[in-house]
């Protein structure tokens, strides 16, 4: 049988150690000697989590009927096959550990697209306090620039963006599809400039000819 819990906010050590008012080595100590024992990731690392930080300052927590998401994102619908491997991942990865995903949220578009429909309807969500987690499997599935800004965002909401960095998926081509985008805005940016001169340089001239004319 699967115990499902939410996912809630982790710390590593100095983080905590800030959230609750003492010092790193102060948390190690307390580890050792079991007065405020630490988890452990895989490899050893030490965390904590807001659970343990609201029982140490004796706060009642906010019990809030938000949900964990699982967010995949591809730049074209001919990449369902990776858009179904992000989603097999991250289910791994809650099922291994006792997640309980509320909701998959999937979409078509490039990381440099910031006006993809399913993300800012998930971003309305996480302003409105109602997204505990959004587990990706890479940052580049959720925005390819300005990542730590939304990362900040979802933070100031009692949000947490979950990285699983899954390393076997193929972003070389998404990188160059992005590449291509950006090389094209630019390109019509220049041509309008150009067009622009070119009109300016026109005008000009019209309005010379115009003065020889009346002169």
């Amino acid at each position: 049988m699967i115990y499902y819990i939410c996912m809630e906010k982790i710390y590593k050590t100095g983080a905590f150690a800030k959230r609750i008012g003492v010092k790193p080595r102060t948390l190690i100590s307390w580890d050792v000697s079991k007065v405020l024992i630490a988890n452990r990731t895989r490899t050893g690392r030490r965390y904590y989590t807001e659970s343990q930080a609201l029982k140490y300052l004796n706060i009642e927590p906010n019990v809030v009927d938000k949900r964990t998401v699982i967010y995949c994102r591809v730049s074209t619908r001919n990449q369902k096959d990776d858009l179904e491997n992000q989603e097999l991942f991250a289910r791994n990865y809650c099922k291994d550990r006792g997640i309980r995903i509320d909701e998959i949220i999937k979409d078509f578009g490039s990381g440099l697209n910031y006006k993809r429909k399913n993300f800012n309807r998930l971003l309305e969500r996480i302003e409105n306090d109602e997204i505990l987690n959004v587990i990706i499997t890479h940052k580049d599935r959720f925005i390819r620039f300005g990542f730590e800004w939304f990362e900040s965002f979802c933070n100031k909401h009692q949000c947490t963006i979950t990285i699983l960095d899954n390393t076997e998926k193929d972003i070389q081509s998404e990188m160059i599809e992005d590449l291509i985008s950006i090389i094209h805005v630019f390109s019509c940016r220049l041509y309008g400039l150009r067009n622009y001169k070119r009109k300016t340089m026109l005008e000009k001239i019209v309005e010379n000819e115009l003065k020889n004319v009346k002169s």
